[in-house]
């Protein structure tokens, strides 16, 4: 009995051990690319990144901005007429004809599928009137989400010394990018055949992204190589109502895909997503001067997550912002307030407060203004009558004067 009681404490004690030593720390993946980024598809908060501010050579990566411009931009249905511009460009290409007219949707996919720098070339022309227009459109797009270490001449990534970004700014094009649900469509998309006149032409397209066949969740978006820029995928991934966009740059063969698995993997693993707070969730009443009520709740405009690392356990406060000196009317939905959340004195994000119903103003506030204005008006109008009478009356004084003398000096 007491072998029996001795091997329970035992046991115990094991239990109470394993569960509650400290868990080892994150490790922090290793990733032989040169560059790389790893980043919440949903609120574009940064897990991991390597060298993400050194300037790189995108390579066909570029196309992942130039697709979301032409959508933006143009319809689906444009139909665009192949220039010679087009035809002659070098690198992949789809053997686009002079004169040849496709579907700017065909063409996108020919561009995010089977990454055609032809293709490249007649979208930039035909959103644009030129690559050097569209390149201007792409780096005024670049620098509007944030992209601000990067710089593009062409829509296809062909080498130039002055066509580069970073990790981090790619990964960010690819976040807003992702935003657009014919974008996302486009680039999880596996095989596509396109229309085309000649029938002898190519047709069918197969995603060049291996990760949309071999890994769990992957949907997108975009790889690339040159012989300067080596290999180089943005890729993105969704598990668990999660997306996570990576980014590696200037890697070799293989490991771009073992590179990119091993982002993916660590954020979904490695973090657990912590909703700070939900959308439409109450949390207090602003004052309102001058109206029918004396208050009005403030709801969260949105929802608010954030990624923790497994070994920490989150840790958060939030701060309630409420605006000062709110005046009737205040319509439903108009911003009160921030909710802004801290981890220490590191804030991790915030979300509006907006109104949760219409407050209207007092009707005797609403007619004091105008029972305060009507005597002062009344009065300025009293004044300005007594003042053109007695100008009226000066005037009538002069003139007989005048005449007067007149008379006067005619009678002389």
């Amino acid at each position: 009995m007491q072998t029996k009681t001795g091997l329970c404490t035992i046991l115990a004690v094991i239990i109470m051990l394993l569960f509650h030593s400290p868990r080892p720390a994150v490790a922090v993946p290793e990733i032989s690319g040169e560059a790389a980024a790893l980043i919440d598809g949903r609120n574009g908060q940064f897990l991991y990144e390597k060298n993400p501010y050194q300037q790189m050579y995108p390579a066909s990566t570029t196309k992942i901005l130039t697709a979301v411009i032409a959508l933006e931009n143009s319809k689906l249905n444009d139909m665009v007429t192949i220039t010679a511009e087009a035809c002659n460009v070098e690198g992949s290409a789809l053997g686009l004809l002079e004169g040849e007219k496709m579907s700017l949707e065909d063409l996108l996919y020919a561009l995010m599928l089977n990454s055609g720098n032809d293709a490249a070339v007649a979208i930039a022309v035909h959103v644009a009137g030129s690559v050097e227009k569209f390149a201007d459109l792409m780096n005024e797009k670049a620098a509007e989400v944030g992209a601000v270490n990067s710089h593009f001449i062409n829509p296809n990534g062909l080498p130039d010394p002055n066509h580069y970004s970073t990790a981090h700014d790619m990964a960010l094009i690819s976040y807003y990018a992702m935003q657009n649900p014919e974008f996302r469509k486009i680039v999880a998309t596996k095989i596509r055949t396109i229309d085309r006149g000649d029938p002898m032409a190519q047709t069918y397209l197969e995603n060049h992204n291996r990760l949309l066949w071999n890994y769990e969740g992957a949907v997108g978006i975009k790889n690339g190589y040159t012989e300067i820029a080596r290999q180089c995928l943005v890729s993105a991934a969704n598990r668990n109502g999660r997306e996570l966009v990576a980014v590696v740059l200037k890697t070799e063969g293989a490991n771009i895909w073992t590179d990119s698995q091993t982002l993916l993997d660590y954020g979904f693993n490695d973090y657990n997503n912590i909703c700070l707070t939900e959308a439409g969730k109450f949390v207090g009443e602003v004052p309102v001067r001058y109206g029918l009520d004396e208050s009005v709740p403030v709801q969260t405009g949105c929802s608010l997550n954030y990624n923790f690392p497994t070994d920490n356990p989150a840790d958060f406060r939030p701060e309630v912002k409420l605006a000062a000196n709110v005046n009737a009317p205040v319509k439903a939905g108009t911003k009160l307030g921030e909710l802004v959340f801290f981890e220490g004195d590191r804030e991790l994000g915030r979300v509006d407060l907006i109104a949760q119903k219409q407050v209207d103003r007092k009707l005797l506030v609403q007619i004091c203004p105008w029972l305060i204005a009507a005597p002062v008006l009344a009065l300025l109008l009293v004044i300005v009558r007594v003042h053109n009478n007695a100008r009226r009356r000066r005037w009538k004084r002069y003139k007989q004067k005048y005449y007067l003398s007149q008379n006067n000096q005619s009678l002389r």
